[in-house]
């Protein structure tokens, strides 16, 4: 046994029960996002900017974002129907290791392939300078492949950043001055912190609609459900005038926990595919701005699959598992921090042996917990928040929430199995 495990073995870990959390169900399915973009791509204006023999290319970016291998091969075909060539690259800054190899990975993960998508799929890290950003002084640069091409579709979720708040956040916008500007541009968008990224993502994606061959933005909106809502196409010159507004809509859909505050909040995962930043702290806080649920304490089970290694996010929590610790790569992982000109979120926690050590570690070392009625939240991740786990001494405050229902009638024991693994599932 060893001295951490003695430490808090002793922690009793307290009942629960199984909450829902009700959101509006406004997705569209399959066959609805193709006919949208179908008609998007019929518009007189969109289609305009396609001509029999160009070659397209097409921005796929790195964030597990609802419907994208959908998205992107409706694109795709849309492209070919007016006649034109569509390649797909891999449009996501720093991740996959800041290699091409491992950027075509994560698409691969994505099920985006040349046999999939019907398309090439180019991917190098190497940038061309196109300009200069006036506003902030600096060189704006772009993707080699997409620099060559005669033209580009520029594809992202808009939505809350996890990590500043501002006119642009997630978006097309950043998509253009990140995505297409690979770790290089990512570094220079970056370097003057993150309270000075949305004028920066405004300054580079001005410059980079000026001088490089934007045909349109494609904006990919999600709910609650992790559903898509919604597809505006806009135009280049629209894109920074109407990215704010749309970003507005989509902050009001997102998912929250209805929950004012709680002492210790875990996650079973976090991950690049569930958030840029590992996790969302406009859901499960833990941030420097005043956004989400407010807890004294974090814990993290594991490191999803299709995150490759990138821990970005530990940092937030205060304890995680030697599960998560030997899934994470700093090959993976310090790339996105050295780009973010960060290291805050980066740090690795406390590492125990198991699920059930992290929890009660988490609860041996907060503050200002009532050991006899601690206030626990268990999440499945930051973007599967519709059911999750509340322990007994939160139970009279979400009865008075109109948005939850209480599952269980009588609080029970949670399980782990022999080897402290969290087995209940909810």
């Amino acid at each position: 046994m060893s001295t951490s495990t003695r430490l808090v073995e002793g922690v009793k870990i307290p009942k629960f029960v199984r909450v829902k959390q009700y959101f509006p169900h406004n997705e569209m399915n399959r066959e609805q996002i193709i006919a949208c973009i179908a008609e998007n791509f019929a518009r007189p204006e969109i289609r305009a900017t396609i001509q029999p023999g160009m070659s397209i290319c097409i921005t796929a970016g790195s964030r597990g974002v609802a419907n994208i291998e959908t998205v992107t091969r409706a694109i795709v075909d849309n492209v070919k129907a007016l006649g034109a060539y569509p390649f797909i690259i891999p449009a996501m800054g720093s991740h996959g290791g800041a290699t091409a190899e491992g950027q075509r990975a994560i698409l691969t993960s994505y099920n985006i392939t040349e046999e999939t998508m019907g398309c090439p799929i180019r991917a190098t890290m190497e940038t061309v300078k196109i300009g200069f950003a006036e506003e902030i002084g600096e060189e704006v640069q772009i993707d080699r492949y997409a620099k060559e091409a005669d033209g580009i579709i520029v594809v992202n979720r808009i939505k809350a950043h996890t990590g500043f708040k501002g006119h642009l956040e997630s978006g097309l916008m950043k998509m253009m001055t990140i995505g297409l500007g690979k770790q290089a541009g990512a570094y220079v968008a970056h370097k003057a912190g993150d309270d000075n990224m949305p004028p920066r993502l405004d300054a580079i994606g001005r410059e980079i609609i000026r001088k490089a061959n934007i045909l349109f933005g494609v904006g990919l909106m999600e709910n609650a459900h992790e559903g898509t809502f919604k597809i505006p196409f806009l135009l280049p010159d629209e894109i920074p005038e109407q990215e704010p507004a749309l970003l507005n809509e989509a902050k009001d859909a997102m998912a929250k926990i209805f929950l004012d505050a709680c002492d210790v909040i875990i996650l079973e995962q976090i991950g690049k595919n569930f958030s840029g930043g590992g996790m969302d702290p406009n859901v499960v806080g833990r941030s420097r701005l005043p956004i989400g649920i407010k807890s004294e304490r974090m814990g993290i089970f594991g490191l999803s699959e299709e995150s490759h290694g990138n821990a970005t996010g530990m940092g937030r929590a205060d304890v995680a598992t030697m599960r998560f610790f030997k899934t994470m790569t700093f090959d993976g992982t310090y790339p996105n921090a050295i780009t973010d000109h960060d290291s805050s979120v980066y740090k690795v926690p406390l590492i125990m042996d198991n699920d059930k050590e992290c929890l009660q570690c988490s609860m041996a070392i907060c503050l200002n917990m009532d050991a006899e009625k601690p206030r626990i939240i268990i999440l499945k991740n930051s973007l599967d928040v519709e059911t999750m786990l509340i322990s007994e001494a939160l139970i009279p405050e979400a009865k008075t929430r109109k948005e939850l229902t209480i599952l269980d009638e009588e609080p029970f024991e949670l399980e782990f199995d022999s080897e402290g693994n969290f087995l209940t599932k909810y």
